[in-house]
């Protein structure tokens, strides 16, 4: 297979180019701007309040007990002649700690908490969901009340116990956001890649649930000053004479009929604050989204074809089958009641073979795959059957055990590829990162090889592509990638889940070429999930036809294009364009898939079969073995015979 000309692509594209980063768009925006400066400011002042302030705060004078603005006060004094911009700068100290001690809490326990619940699911969520409910049903305020009352005038544990209580809010956020990332497919391609959850965690899911976070901790610092001003107000955490900015707002209510100023230097102050931290997390929400939205642009359409290579298979040893699946059934667990998806499917995957499963969809190809692979949606479960690797049954293992058996063993390649590539990272991040995991080796063998594997799927200027993001790909390209990354780990065996749909005619017949020459190279086994029988004829020795659930004919690929034994594969045949004879007009199946849960009760394709006739309705019609390699699950075998010969 010749390769492409570095010419023919190029992996940036002027709009690309133009795109600021994230500093350079926050800046752009003037209320941003000043948000940020007005809080680098304070916190400045705050911190070098010894060296600028001009007075000590404690300093009475009581010739100037409540002054107004001057040059010896600019912002005047209270009511012990102190001056009010020396107690701001001081106060500031305090206030802006406090601040940072109850954002602090409530970041290190709500994130956590929240991808673990989002991302694991389950029980963890079920647990954690009820106790932030818990919480969150108790008022804060008397809870704080009963922790000064234990540790009085402490305001480091006043907003500490202020944090834990603000956890849930953030802890529900972040769930509901992870949530819906955990769906994406470049997370289900690094957990089949074998990486552990902790670093899919931190890696993959965390970047893309900053924006909530940050949006939610820049309201929870406003609220943290509210609180910390309020308990201050009512001289909960400090004696009078520590200048904090609700102590000096207490004050200033006491005598606003005598001096109405006097409130408004910290009052000021407060409201500043608290309208920066807004101004300030909802520019940053905006900045994170347009990152994000930057790094998913659709990708340009496939570039120059490759040349084919000659369809040469691999040797099939039929000694011990790799996969062995028995019986296997997949439901909807919907109450106490179940609804089947997948249905009593067997079927075995030998060494070095392509097998294809075809069908319509919605007939459960997908749905098997995942089903082998752990990667079914949190409302399908696994019911009923074995799974077995190499003698090994799979559904013993824990989840930890089958976790080592990811991208090392068993891989997956999904038929969107651009979703299960990380659009934070770029493609050379993302091979180095699984190729560390498998190899455990340093991170200069690791760049190479991720190089190595570029090139090993014939992707043209490999050192380019890894400095690449995802949507500076092809369809093409982008599929390659994602087989570099499925064969970084060296699997036996590669679920591909039609890895060809989204690609036009001619990377289709690139992407079948690869994997057959990669096939040739390594021994892989490739289980393939397709419902076109032009890739079933170009590269599967064995293929399996499925119809609502259930595997209805299997044989070898040029058994079943010759002598179909199933009227669903008889009518999959003669509706495709290039199976029909030569001039003859296409024949279409009536109707559809049924939905599950309206399966019929006895053959499920008996209302689309033009050859059903009453026997067909009134039992499950089992799966007969014709042959040693063949099987068909239809009771009017001699009749298809007979008209097909």
């Amino acid at each position: 297979m010749t390769a492409l000309a570095p010419s023919s692509l190029e992996l940036e594209t002027p709009a690309t180019r133009a795109q600021p980063g994230a500093l350079r768009r926050l800046l752009r925006q003037p209320a941003a701007l000043g948000a940020l400066a007005f809080l680098i400011l304070l916190a400045v002042v705050s911190i070098a309040a010894p060296l600028v302030a001009p007075y000590d705060p404690r300093a009475q004078d009581l010739a100037r007990v409540l002054a107004g603005p001057s040059w010896h006060h600019l912002l005047g004094t209270d009511t012990l002649g102190r001056d009010v911009l020396s107690r701001i700068l001081y106060g500031g100290r305090r206030s802006l700690l406090s601040v940072v001690e109850g954002v602090a809490v409530v970041l290190a326990v709500g994130v956590p908490l929240g991808l673990v619940a989002g991302y694991f699911g389950g029980w963890i969520d079920r647990i954690l969901s009820r106790v932030a409910e818990v919480v969150l049903a108790i008022p804060g305020i008397i809870l704080v009340l009963v922790v000064l009352a234990v540790v009085p005038n402490n305001e480091d544990v006043a907003m500490v116990a202020f944090g834990l209580l603000g956890t849930p809010v953030l802890l529900r956020v972040v769930r509901a956001a992870t949530l819906r990332i955990r769906e994406d497919l470049y997370v289900a391609a690094a957990r089949v890649s074998g990486l552990p959850h902790r670093r899919i965690i931190i890696r993959h899911v965390l970047p893309r649930v900053i924006g909530p976070i940050v949006v939610q901790g820049s309201l929870f610092a406003a609220y943290a000053l509210v609180f910390e001003t309020g308990i201050a107000f009512l001289g909960l955490t400090a004696d009078a004479s520590t200048p904090t900015w609700g102590g000096m707002v207490g004050e200033a209510s006491t005598v606003i009929q005598q001096q109405e100023w006097l409130l408004f230097p910290s009052g000021a102050v407060i409201a500043a604050t608290i309208l920066a931290f807004g101004l300030l997390g909802d520019a940053l929400r905006d900045v994170i989204v347009a990152e994000q939205s930057a790094t998913t642009t659709r990708p340009r359409s496939a570039t120059s074809p490759d040349h084919a290579l000659s369809p040469s298979r691999v040797a099939v040893a039929r000694s011990r089958a790799l996969l062995e699946v028995r019986d296997l059934a997949v439901a909807h667990l919907d109450g106490n009641s179940e609804t089947f998806v997948v249905d009593g499917v067997s079927f075995d995957v030998q060494p070095g073979e392509t097998v294809g499963l075809v069908g319509e969809s919605g007939c459960g190809k997908s749905v098997t795959a995942h089903a082998v692979l752990r990667l079914l949606p949190a409302e399908l479960h696994q019911c009923r059957g074995n799974v077995q690797w190499e003698g090994r049954e799979l559904t013993l293992l824990g989840d930890r055990e089958f976790d080592t058996l990811r991208g090392g063993t068993l891989a997956y390649v999904s038929q969107d590829p651009q979703p299960s590539l990380d659009p934070t990272f770029t493609i050379g991040s993302q091979l180095t990162e699984v190729v560390r995991h498998h190899d455990r080796c340093s991170r200069k063998q690791a760049k190479q090889r991720a190089i190595d594997l570029l090139r090993l799927v014939e992707l043209p200027a490999p050192e380019q592509v890894a400095r690449a993001r995802a949507h500076e790909l092809s369809g093409g390209m982008a599929q390659r990638v994602a087989i570099a990354l499925a064969l970084a780990g060296r699997p036996k065996l590669l679920v591909a889940d039609e890895p060809t749909t989204a690609l036009d005619v001619t990377v289709q017949s690139e992407i079948l070429s690869l994997l057959r020459r990669l096939q040739e190279e390594t021994g892989l086994a490739i289980l393939l999930i397709t419902h076109n029988w032009g890739v079933v004829a170009d590269i599967c020795d064995r293929a399996i036809v499925m119809y609502a659930g259930q595997i209805v004919e299997t044989a070898a690929v040029q058994q079943l294009f010759d002598e179909p034994r199933h009227p669903y594969t008889l009518g999959l045949l003669e509706s495709h364009p290039s199976l029909a004879e030569h001039g003859a007009a296409l024949t279409a199946m009536r109707g559809g898939v049924p939905s599950p849960g309206t399966w019929p009760d006895g053959c499920r394709f008996a209302p689309r079969c033009r050859y059903a006739v009453p026997e067909c309705a009134q039992a499950p019609v089992a799966l007969h073995e014709l042959s040693e390699s063949r099987a068909t699950r239809c009771i009017r075998v001699d009749e298809i015979v007979a008209v097909h010969a």
